[in-house]
């Protein structure tokens, strides 16, 4: 733990960034894990709203730098080839 108040004050900011970056990285995975599963029971209807929103959320990532710009579109190809290849 840190003993110095700048030091403390740092950390309590990581803590809280930390946090933020995580959640938003959560709500695209969970959205990519949605898109698959209804790509899986079928529904392409809904799969197609559901990969519209995953590509909102991982543009969002990159454009906070939470993700890397080759990996949101690495993931955003294969989810659009998955559901593409299900046509």
């Amino acid at each position: 733990m840190p003993n110095i108040p700048s030091a403390k004050k740092h950390l309590r900011q990581t803590k809280k960034l930390t946090a933020k970056n995580n959640a938003v990285k959560n709500k695209a995975v969970q959205a990519m894990r949605a898109t698959r599963a209804l790509l899986k029971e079928g529904n392409l209807a809904s799969a197609h709203e559901n990969l519209k929103k995953a590509i909102q959320l991982l543009d969002k990532a990159v454009s906070s730098g939470i993700l890397k710009k080759n990996t949101a579109g690495r993931k955003k190809s294969r989810l659009t080839k998955a559901l593409n290849k299900t046509k």
